[in-house]
């Protein structure tokens, strides 16, 4: 199987990095969000199941039919705006998978009607490059803030990568991140947990559908994963080459609007199990699709594959691995990451400063969107790119060359 003749070391651990990354950053936030809604410890597993199954299944059998890194995620900000709503409202679990449902079939729609492909189409290459770019450099930046209260661990995980990247450059993520595992258990840093195998039974809840939950819980969570998820994917996908390039002479790319479909028609059939959103991932996807992953960019989809297989483990089995991930110490999950996309943020930021008529347009983007303001609910990713497109209206406005691509 050609799947296997691409696989490598890199690419495996790509895969792994981007699970531990997307895992332990945010799992606290969907546990807030089921328990806010009166989930039973047993749904709060089903929830985990659905989002495991169903970002496993998004991400594994698309990259493997396109031979192209498809990342998807659960929705972080989503699950925050559910946990506030929740609270505020009064919610229950049946109207808020009745919320989820509703949420995914606008979702589908936005997929498959393809507005939302063409609207990113018009956003030129450098302020997609800038929003990337900012997205990823806060956890650059956590990272190396992880010294403050773990620095030799930073240190040694900082020195291990240089060595890497100067005499073994494609091993040089897996080789820092199995020091710093060394480094961790010979300290006996690891969070002891307690661990029970066993497969996860999912919980199926009735939907109620109410005018109240739709407009408090599926408007909010559609609203902000397109605009804090969705749209940082497809400028990940754009900025690491995997977007439409047949203008260039290249192929058609990953197809966004047939992937978002995908997504929403996923988180539909499993809503009831508790998935409350499946989206694009920006960050995980940094991680596969960058040059850490694998040099050759072709080969960069068995990152993807690789993460896929683990989110599917970590649905089957979800309580056990909750408790093997959530051990690893929040410095060395916060440095792995940090350093598995130093090489994603130097490109994206490469691409968006160097042309001189979108400079400073990139720049706002980027730093509107590393601020990490929240407006109205809606995060920096979205309010980078208004930032950025007023920048370039006001800047050249009437100048043809600076026009938004058609598209």
């Amino acid at each position: 199987m050609q799947f296997f003749k691409d696989l490598s070391a890199a690419s495996l651990t790509a895969g792994f990095v981007a699970v531990l990354v997307g895992f332990t950053s945010s799992v606290a936030i969907v546990f807030q969000a089921a328990q806010a809604f009166g989930a039973t410890p047993e749904m709060v597993a089903s929830w985990m199941w659905a989002l495991g199954v169903g970002m496993g299944l998004c991400t594994l059998l698309p990259s493997l039919w396109l031979r192209k890194p498809v990342m998807v995620a659960w929705s972080t900000p989503g699950a925050a705006v559910l946990a506030t709503a929740a609270t505020a409202g009064g919610f229950h679990m049946p109207e808020a998978v009745g919320a989820f449902m509703a949420c995914a079939l606008l979702i589908t729609l936005a997929g498959w009607t393809g507005w939302f492909e063409r609207v990113m189409n018009r956003i030129p290459v450098a302020l997609a490059s800038a929003l990337l770019a900012g997205v990823l450099a806060r956890f650059g930046l956590m990272g190396f803030a992880a010294a403050q209260t773990a620095l030799p661990l930073v240190l040694t995980m900082l020195l291990s990568y240089l060595l890497g990247r100067r005499f073994l450059p494609r091993y040089a993520v897996p080789l820092t991140l199995v020091v710093a595992i060394v480094f961790v258990a010979a300290g006996a840093g690891f969070t002891p947990v307690d661990i029970a195998f066993g497969l996860t039974e999912p919980v199926w809840i009735s939907p109620v559908f109410s005018l109240e939950a739709l407009v408090s819980l599926a408007l909010p969570l559609f609203i902000v994963t397109m605009a804090s998820q969705n749209l940082p994917g497809v400028a990940a996908i754009q900025a690491c080459g995997y977007g439409d390039q047949r203008a260039a002479g290249g192929d058609g790319g990953i197809p966004i609007s047939k992937v978002i479909t995908l997504t929403g028609v996923t988180t539909l059939l499993l809503a009831p199990f508790g998935a409350f959103a499946l989206n694009l991932s920006a960050i995980t996807a940094a991680i596969c699709m960058g040059p850490e992953a694998h040099a050759n960019p072709a080969r960069r989809y068995t990152a993807a594959v690789s993460c896929g297989a683990l989110y599917l483990v970590i649905g089957l089995f979800g309580a056990a691995i909750a408790g093997v991930l959530t051990a690893f110490p929040k410095e060395l999950v916060a440095a792995i990451a940090g350093l598995a996309l130093l090489g994603t943020i130097s490109g994206a930021l490469t691409v968006a400063l160097k042309d001189d008529d979108h400079r400073e347009a990139a720049l706002i983007t980027f730093l509107v969107t590393l601020s990490g303001v929240v407006l109205a609910g809606v995060g920096s990713a979205f309010w980078g790119v208004v930032a950025g497109a007023l920048a370039l209206l006001v800047q050249h406005y009437g100048k043809r060359k600076a026009l938004l691509p058609p598209g």
